[in-house]
């Protein structure tokens, strides 16, 4: 992984964010919306939403805007809110915040669950142990989430009243409540993408046993742990590393459901409530964080992709 190499990811991580920042002011210029009368309210006169009109710059040509937008977000001015007349860039990086604990609590416990499952299950192939893998991974994938999630929410908060059903509590400022709260959202997501990883990484652990470096290995007396800890384990994850980066996408923005139903409140909720409420500023700046947070991740994937195959070239 060399530092051009670097180099060239970095800029295309840029020139995805910046394109992307183009569609999304785009899309919300077309939407049905005055800025002017959503800040001033029904009442404002015609001088008034003239006068702010002018002072926002919306008579301004589109790439003027554009220019004019962009620049303030690059000094980390994301507009003010025409919902709750606050700054919309604190707002939007904590509810960020909440939903990439959320998301890195569920990967966490996803890794730690399903890698050594799907490993067990490639490793006894077609007996007791692959079958109740196979099982749990098919009823995984085929359960909608919202589906597991009233399900996990009957069961573990009505009925055993082991944890809450709802609400959020930031474990910085109560850790037990916080976990607590997590607990159960976590869970909801860790059993969709367990189910994801766990076929993977059998499938992938299947493929790598029976190639010819894993025969010359064993042909070599080496240990049968370190057959499988040093050479199968480390290609067998490739393309979980590839499943994690994408399940980042879908963890930022298909969590919505999971967040209404837990009343959890990150970035998902957040762009959902601004596009009810026509709130554009909002709307641009959710919309754009959670496109620069997916182009990050996606850039860390390759860069551990890289490391974990040093064979890769990226010419």
């Amino acid at each position: 992984m060399s530092l051009a190499w670097f180099a060239r990811r970095l800029l295309l991580m840029v020139y995805t964010v910046i394109v992307v920042s183009m569609l999304v002011f785009a899309i919300t210029q077309v939407l049905p919306a005055d800025a002017a009368q959503s800040l001033l309210g029904e009442n404002a006169t015609p001088e008034m939403l003239a006068a702010l009109r002018a002072k926002l710059g919306l008579g301004a040509p589109a790439w003027q805007q554009y220019l004019h937008w962009a620049g303030r977000v690059f000094t980390g001015d994301f507009g003010i809110s025409m919902r709750t007349s606050q700054p919309v860039g604190p707002e939007m990086l904590s509810a960020l915040s909440r939903s990439l604990l959320l998301a890195a609590s569920s990967i966490l416990v996803t890794l730690v669950v399903a890698v050594p499952l799907g490993v067990v299950a490639a490793l006894r192939q077609g007996r007791l142990a692959d079958t109740g893998v196979s099982l749990i991974a098919y009823l995984g994938v085929s359960l909608p989430e919202f589906v597991t999630a009233t399900l996990l929410a009957l069961l573990l908060a009505d009925t055993l009243h082991w944890l809450p059903a709802t609400g959020y509590v930031s474990p910085l400022e109560h850790f037990g409540d916080g976990i607590s709260h997590l607990a159960l959202p976590v869970l909801t997501i860790s059993v969709i993408l367990i189910a994801h990883v766990m076929r993977m990484m059998r499938s992938e652990t299947l493929d790598v046993l029976k190639s010819d470096y894993i025969r010359a290995a064993r042909l070599k007396g080496l240990p049968e742990r370190t057959v499988l800890f040093r050479h199968a384990l480390r290609n067998a994850l490739l393309p979980v590393v590839t499943i994690i980066a994408l399940d980042v996408g879908y963890l930022l923005g298909g969590i919505i459901v999971i967040e209404e139903i837990f009343a959890i409140p990150g970035i998902g909720r957040a762009l959902m409530v601004a596009i009810t409420a026509r709130d554009l500023p909002s709307i641009q700046a959710g919309a754009l964080i959670m496109a620069a947070t997916y182009a990050v991740t996606n850039t860390l994937a390759d860069m551990a992709y890289a490391a974990l195959d040093p064979r890769i070239r990226y010419d």
